[in-house]
């Protein structure tokens, strides 16, 4: 499908580069979810329901998406709302005013 070199460098700094700040292991998530996307429409639109699952997982679930070293909860809630206020402003701008590097 397509991999996170075929996203806009809009949308690569607003998720992949702010999710690498948080925790490479958020990253690791974002950066997975592009191989089952067919453009990145719909990369940002799964993003958006990622984050949604990832604002409500248990303490299991954190520590499985952390490999055993989960970060403080409210931590992880900040970096997911600046990752979701990072998408606004980039469906602002319209596809074709996007910047690729293919």
């Amino acid at each position: 499908m397509m991999d996170t070199d075929h996203l806009s460098s809009e949308t690569y700094k607003a998720i992949i580069v702010e999710a690498e700040k948080f925790n490479h292991d958020l990253t690791l998530q974002f950066g997975v979810l592009a191989d089952s996307c067919k453009n990145e429409m719909e990369y940002i639109a799964n993003a958006k329901i990622l984050i949604e699952e990832f604002k409500n997982l248990d303490a299991n679930d954190m520590d499985d998406l952390f490999f055993g070293s989960p970060p403080p909860k409210k931590f992880l809630l900040q970096a997911l709302d600046k990752i979701s206020a990072n998408i606004m402003m980039v469906e602002k701008i319209p596809e074709k005013d996007r910047h690729y590097d293919f």
